[in-house]
């Protein structure tokens, strides 16, 4: 069964592709990229596809990215889209899509987020370099010339969170150090949320890879949130 697209506004990369399943539950996938035009949902699909599969129904997100919108076109687009989705859904996000999921479950009410490698925490890795100049392009700046905007995207400075979340993170990533899903877990467990990290064996992009052998626990974390 092909997508279907849902728009949520007037720009071309505003849209959701939604793959209704067979009632096994609603799961919103936010891809990464490091925020950048270059990559789009496409990145995601196949676990659009391995969900859809297994019956659940999947929200696959299109939002505008870095010089296709200022400051906050993509929070504002990322939360307009998981507004349109059917819940209660589990937020899956990737890489920078991990940072918009935990972000995004503090503005949208949600079932549970599920970040895989993700850029939990902005500040850190903005003055880490962590994609280059990924995080400052995103927000305009680095923490000390836009503080404001950090303590709004942050999602380590909207801690507490208030809902499950799984940082699935694997030792050999080389583009998203593991050490960040570790520093925001510890610091939401300690503000008193369900967080909890859970290390793979691979690297950044197997966690997106449904052929890959690690697939079956990253699965699990979704479908335990659903649960």
């Amino acid at each position: 069964m092909s997508a279907e697209r849902r728009w949520y506004g007037d720009d071309p990369s505003q849209f959701v592709e939604v793959h209704r399943g067979t009632g096994a539950g609603v799961v919103v996938l936010l891809h990464g990229g490091f925020w950048r035009a270059r990559v789009g949902l496409d990145h995601i699909a196949p676990v659009a596809r391995d969900l859809h599969a297994r019956g659940h129904t999947v929200g696959n997100v299109e939002y505008r990215r870095v010089g296709q919108g200022a400051w906050p076109a993509t929070l504002q687009d990322v939360e307009a889209a998981v507004r349109t989705v059917e819940g209660p859904a589990v937020v899956v996000g990737h890489s920078a899509g991990g940072h918009l999921a935990a972000w995004v479950a503090s503005r949208v009410p949600v079932a549970g987020v599920v970040s895989l490698a993700g850029v939990l925490t902005l500040a850190d890795a903005a003055r880490d370099g962590v994609g280059g100049a990924a995080v400052p392009d995103l927000l305009g700046g680095m923490p000390d010339e836009v503080p404001d905007r950090y303590a709004e995207a942050d999602p380590a400075a909207r801690i507490p969170l208030g809902v499950p979340l799984r940082a699935v993170h694997a030792p050999d990533d080389d583009r998203v150090p593991i050490a960040i899903s570790r520093v925001y877990v510890d610091r939401a467990r300690a503000a008193g949320d369900d967080a909890r990290f859970v290390e793979v064996a691979g690297d950044h992009f197997t966690l997106v890879d449904p052929t890959h052998p690690t697939w079956p626990t990253v699965y699990r974390q979704i479908t335990d949130l659903l649960a």
